[in-house]
């Protein structure tokens, strides 16, 4: 491949800096709003898609890590949160402190220069201590505190991150208040007013102990997003439950299936009938991959046209649920040679390329090497839709593939 164009991440992560919530929370909550502890760690599990770890008191014997606290919440930086720079045997489940992780990940500067040594050009992130969808302030006590939590967050997401030191090259991703639908859609039309044309939702809410999406309970949240023209990212483990198989399966099982939940979220949407209510409706997965995609887009074809009577769909989805995906749903990879060998059974328009900067699974610093060995037999301007242009046309950046109000002016 002789040139390769400039990646359009649509799946990296930004550690929050320790001051997020304290610069903008009001002062009687800084107590108890979210804030950063400097503590041994006392245990830390990661068995059957649970993670458990406990903070140590003052004193206690155990590495010392930053830990985030917030109401009765104790969630350590761990090096799973921020790996690049680090060799696959010293990725290890361990705390950290943000001395320990590479400054890329909580800095804009660093992060644009990460950004430059990996050919990206921009990129969303997707949180870090609020969890993939704001789990964190669902599952808080005080919802007053969380819906301030959720805004503050999303201020400096589109102030901070996503400022003018930035250059338009970071895209923000906002989040909404998941317990009420109504304030969600108020916060969808807030930061669309300024230029935010993405939302992360929750792959799976019934597992959140919300509403599913075959409930009127967030059509005020889909609506907003249908008219405003909100992409609805949805990451695996966006809905505080990765795949596994038993309660003593070490991590590896569920790191290998962490496509599942995108599989049974997307199957979802297809069958729900929202996309035939708000035709402008646009969904994204995350870290799923795509080789699965083929056969689930088959096998919904095929239930829908020989079950539909007795499935419970016939009344609400009234279309192939293929032709459904191709018009609203978006697959994201960084590592799917499968995928890619397969893609005219995806559909060229609907495949996105990511990072996943500064994960384990990232393919930072070789995106590039990555993306030119397993696109190598395509078409150049099949490459250029599945780097950029076609998050360019789904987030509604700039032709140079900026985000608008942060892009330099010409």
């Amino acid at each position: 491949m002789e040139t390769f164009p400039k990646i359009i991440s649509v799946d990296d992560h930004t550690v929050e800096p320790p001051n997020v919530w304290r610069d903008r929370l009001p002062s009687k909550y800084q107590d108890i709003g979210p804030r950063i502890v400097r503590a041994p760690l006392k245990e830390m599990t990661f068995l059957g898609g649970k993670f458990a770890p406990v903070m140590g008191a003052p004193g206690d014997d155990g590495p010392i890590g930053d830990w985030w606290v917030y109401e009765d919440l104790h969630r350590p930086l761990t090096r799973l949160d921020t790996a690049v720079g680090y060799s696959r045997d010293e990725i290890k489940l361990e705390v950290i402190t943000y001395e320990q992780m590479r400054p890329g990940s909580f800095s804009v500067p660093e992060r644009l220069a990460d950004m430059d040594i990996n050919h990206v050009q921009s990129a969303v992130c997707f949180p870090t201590f609020p969890r993939f969808c704001g789990q964190t302030f669902t599952e808080a006590k005080d919802r007053e505190l969380g819906l301030l939590g959720v805004r503050a967050y999303n201020d400096w997401m589109v102030e901070d991150w996503c400022g003018p030191d930035a250059k338009g090259r970071l895209i923000p991703l906002t989040l909404i208040p998941l317990w009420d639908a109504r304030l969600a859609a108020e916060e969808v039309r807030r930061n669309a007013a300024r230029g935010v044309r993405a939302v992360a939702f929750s792959e799976i809410p019934p597992h959140l102990g919300l509403p599913s999406i075959h409930t009127d309970e967030w059509d005020p949240f889909l609506q907003a997003c249908d008219e405003t023209g909100t992409v609805i990212a949805m990451h695996i483990g966006s809905s505080s439950k990765m795949p596994s198989t038993s309660a003593d399966a070490p991590p590896a099982v569920g790191s290998t299936i962490t496509f599942a939940n995108c599989c049974f979220s997307m199957v979802d949407w297809l069958m729900s009938g929202k996309f035939e209510r708000f035709p402008n409706l646009k969904i994204m997965y995350a870290e799923g991959q795509i080789g699965w995609i083929p056969y689930i887009l088959e096998r919904a074809d095929v239930v829908w046209e020989e079950n539909r009577a007795w499935g419970g769909v016939a009344d609400k989805v009234h279309r192939p649920p293929s032709e459904l995906f191709a018009e609203h749903v978006f697959g994201c990879f960084f590592d799917d040679a499968f995928g890619l060998k397969n893609l005219d059974a995806i559909g060229v328009d609907n495949v996105l390329y990511e990072t996943d900067y500064p994960h384990s699974d990232s393919t930072w610093p070789k995106s590039k090497e990555v993306g030119e060995d397993q696109m190598g037999h395509l078409a150049p301007d099949v490459v250029d839709a599945l780097v950029r242009g076609n998050a360019i046309k789904l987030l509604g950046l700039t032709e140079d593939g900026l985000w608008g109000p942060s892009a330099p002016k010409a």
